[in-house]
């Protein structure tokens, strides 16, 4: 039987995804997170599963980053992002970034299963007036920490999460109920793999991924 997985934190449009997908698939299991910790979860549950609908503003990520970390984990999952933002530039990222398709939440019911059916049988989707939408090559740095980002465990990208909203480290030991000692070794294979020297390149590197970095808004490298 047929695995899809549904995450996004607000409970009435997961039930409307929930609806839609029921019509699309009717033979399919769905099975359905609220944050990027229960979404690892679901992946590592759900090894085979065909599909996942992935909510851009998660709690737990920072813009592309749940997509770079899931398409790391499981680069055969096809993913489609769901959301609100409707800026093309930001679909045009999405596709760029392995995104198989693109579901503004104003879509329709019948939208969401034609666009489902679509990437289920292979293809991308995207909303009808951007058929047409090529992804958008990504700078270098953006495409430099999707890359490492993928190559984070699931604590790490927890760690991560948490980093680029500005806990410290007592804070981020507290919300995962573990020791500072492990939390201060996480940080340490984090800024290995994203290769960088402190918490602030590791707080950079989250933020490349993010829908609209400004300058005002990114930490400077010390």
């Amino acid at each position: 039987m047929r695995e899809i997985l549904i995450a996004d934190d607000h409970p009435l449009f997961r039930d409307a995804l929930m609806r839609a997908l029921a019509q699309a698939v009717p033979d399919a299991r769905l099975f359905d997170a609220d944050s990027v910790s229960a979404l690892q979860t679901l992946i590592e549950s759900h090894p085979e599963a065909e599909l996942l609908l992935l909510d851009l503003h998660m709690p737990g990520a920072n813009g592309f980053s749940a997509l770079a970390y899931v398409r790391g984990q499981q680069p055969g999952l096809p993913v489609m992002m769901v959301s609100a933002q409707e800026d093309v530039r930001v679909i045009r990222r999405a596709i760029g970034h392995g995104a198989s398709g693109y579901i503004p939440k104003s879509a329709s019911v019948e939208t969401i299963v034609q666009a489902v059916r679509r990437v289920l049988d292979g293809d991308v989707w995207l909303p009808p007036h951007l058929a047409d939408t090529a992804a958008a090559p990504l700078d270098s740095a953006e495409a430099s920490a999707a890359a490492r980002i993928a190559e984070l465990t699931p604590q790490q990208f927890r760690v991560l999460g948490m980093i680029a909203e500005g806990l410290l480290n007592k804070q981020i030991a507290y919300e995962l109920k573990v020791s500072e000692a492990t939390i201060k070794a996480h940080m340490t294979a984090i800024m290995r793999k994203l290769r960088v020297n402190n918490r602030t390149q590791v707080a950079l590197i989250a933020r490349q991924l993010a829908l609209s970095p400004s300058e005002d808004d990114l930490p400077t490298l010390s």
